[in-house]
């Protein structure tokens, strides 16, 4: 993977500005140290910034077709390549490089827009096509690469990264209330909204095309679960493990596609130590590089299981043991990548992993993200199994709480009976209280739980499991665990995670298994289960699911660090105008009680919003709230 950035002149008054596609891409040289390329004609500009890792002597970009009429940047990788080549080969076309990013160009001169729909791979990447003047852009079905943009001043502007479009003058760094609002009510701001008022991400599995003016935006995929009444088990679950076992396989060997070494994480739970497995089974004589974070909390701390699985696979095996007292020393660089406001702290531990890669000479990563969301392995898919309605009769408040929450999930969801993270009605309530009473007198233009999350079609009729594996996977997956968690840590050490479990093939897939086969009598990711037990160490399958939990702001607030009590002091939060000061003063003295404890499965972290909120406005520069 890379990082591109490019500036469209809608107007078409030849506009480009080369020194400012420079700064953009200078922004992204974390995600791409290894070299860059800059393309300028008429009316657009694209930048590059490359990480070498498929045909290092000849794969720079941009990449261009035949005749130069078709031009393409590529963050990511295109892992069905080879089958596509050889394909567009026997059609006639010729190649230049061995990069698996120049298939794009020769399908998209076949088969325009429809190329997305033959891709198997991770990426955001831009065509501009000079025959007619238009640009193609478009983001993997799972949404594993990133893609902003902003349309200013008759400028199409977007880029790998916010940071990269922020070069641009015309770009505002106000915030977007409606994105902050979402990060208190959800795992994270929801594309199409980020925390900048002027940006968007552009959602996962759409693409966007820019022709004579117009910028149209349309969705190319989705994961579409069968309704309820549609689930047969007519096939044996022999079946389903069989198909699981070919599809995986696969796509862990895609993942393997490399002129580089490729390492692997290793977490200690089931899903990592699977890709693990079966990375040494496809390759036996390979000796590969893994990694994992250990902690001096003996509580939390998984080496033992971690050690287990590198001695299973014989790598050669790396520890960066995280002490909390690290916590506020990668804060700052967490929230600069991250280009948002945190929710948790556990992200400065990835820092140090993805830190500990390169450290050793290690470009890719597998790891094993995904799996929860598309095999039930979340807690909420067995709650949701047992839950049922209320029969005790409410008092009068209770009551109105009750069918005011009821309304609102049955606004975002279709069903008033989903409890999906947290309780809103009750969230809206502490929002108001926190916000300042500027911003908190206008929540009714930004309240995030008034807009529209997902398409409610797709959760309706379907399984109580399907339903929240859909949720997750359109609202955590892809705007928390693979861009603050996944994303972003990564390549801000220059390197790139992979992700087999999110393989468009086995996603498909996926969908066709039965409820009853992914949770089992209380048992969840039952099916992924039973196929480890033939892979994994017994100790490694029957672990319970462990859930990753750093300390958060309690923590930091007793450490009692300078700049963490200067960002988080009355002055200063009245002066930037977003926040109510005595609230944040009430919070800050709960918080700093010794016998205070957050449970995060059901609160959130409200100062640790409203500190990592303060760093980005003065890393971002963002204006007060007048």
């Amino acid at each position: 993977m890379c990082g591109i950035a490019g500036v469209l002149d809608i107007a078409g008054q030849g506009r480009v500005d080369a020194e400012l596609l420079e700064r953009m891409a200078g922004t992204l040289i974390h995600r791409g140290p290894d070299d860059s390329g800059f393309f300028i004609r008429n009316n657009i500009g694209l930048g590059f910034r490359r990480l070498s890792i498929i045909d290092l002597g000849t794969g720079n970009q941009p990449i261009y077709n035949e005749d130069h009429s078709i031009t393409v940047v590529c963050n990511g990788e295109i892992f069905n390549f080879r089958e596509l080549r050889r394909d567009l080969e026997a059609r006639g076309h010729k190649f230049y490089t061995n990069c698996d990013v120049e298939v794009l160009v020769h399908l998209y001169e076949d088969y325009g827009v429809d190329l997305v729909n033959k891709l198997n791979g991770q990426f955001a990447f831009a065509i501009y096509d000079d025959r007619d003047g238009s640009l193609f852009l478009a983001r993997d079905h799972a949404g594993i690469a990133p893609l902003f943009y902003s349309e200013k001043d008759n400028l199409f502007i977007f880029a790998s990264e916010i940071k990269a479009i922020l070069q641009c003058s015309s770009v505002s760094r106000e915030i977007d209330l409606t994105g902050l609002d979402q990060i208190f009510s959800f795992p994270a701001a929801i594309s199409p909204f980020t925390i900048f008022r002027d940006v968007r991400s552009l959602s996962p599995g759409h693409y966007i095309v820019v022709r004579k003016g117009k910028v149209s935006i349309r969705e190319y995929w989705d994961l579409v679960y069968p309704l309820e009444s549609e689930i047969t088990c007519d096939k044996p679950i022999s079946y389903y493990l069989e198909r699981l076992e070919e599809l995986i396989q696969r796509s862990v060997q895609y993942r393997l596609i490399a002129d580089v070494p490729v390492g692997l994480y290793l977490s200690g739970g089931l899903d990592s130590s699977i890709i693990s497995a079966l990375t040494q089974r496809l390759h036996p004589d390979d000796v590969r590089h893994s990694f994992s974070v250990g902690f001096t909390d003996e509580g939390i701390d998984e080496r033992k299981y971690q050690r287990i699985m590198a001695e299973q696979i014989r790598s050669v095996h790396h520890e960066v043991v995280f002490g909390w007292q690290d916590i506020s020393a990668g804060l700052r660089d967490i929230v600069y990548h991250a280009e948002s406001p945190l929710k948790e702290t556990y992200d400065t531990c990835l820092l140090a992993i993805s830190g500990l890669a390169h450290k050793n000479g290690i470009k890719v990563v597998l790891t094993g993200e995904g799996s929860d969301e598309l095999f039930a392995g979340y807690i909420g898919h067995k709650y949701d199994l047992l839950r049922n309605e209320e029969e005790d009769m409410p008092g009068a408040e209770e009551f109105i709480a009750r069918e005011a929450e009821r309304a609102i999930r049955e606004h975002l969801w279709g069903d008033a009976g989903l409890l999906y993270e947290r309780n809103q009605y009750e969230i809206q309530d502490i929002k108001r209280s926190i916000y300042s009473r500027h911003i908190a007198s206008r929540i009714d233009e930004f309240d995030s739980v008034r807009g529209t999350l997902v398409d409610k079609s797709r959760l309706s009729g379907r399984h109580p499991v399907h339903k929240r594996s859909y949720l997750d996977f359109k609202l955590r997956l892809p705007h928390h665990l693979l861009s603050d968690h996944g994303d972003r840590v990564s390549f801000a050490n220059s390197v790139e995670a992979r992700y087999p479990f999110l393989d468009i093939d086995l996603m498909e897939f996926a969908k066709t298994i039965p409820p009853a086969m992914l949770v089992n009598e209380g048992t969840e990711k039952y099916i992924l289960k039973k196929y480890a037990g033939k892979l994994l160490p017994e100790q490694i399958v029957r672990r319970q699911k462990f859930a990753f939990v750093a300390p958060g702001s309690p923590f930091l607030l007793r450490q009692d660090i300078e700049w963490i009590n200067d960002l988080l002091s009355y002055d200063k939060i009245k002066s930037q105008g977003y926040f109510n000061p005595d609230a944040v003063e009430l919070l800050k003295k709960r918080y700093r009680s010794g016998k205070f404890e957050l449970n995060p499965n059901l609160e959130n972290d409200l100062l640790l919003i409203v500190l990592t909120f303060g760093i980005l406005v003065e890393l971002f520069q963002i204006p007060d709230y007048n």
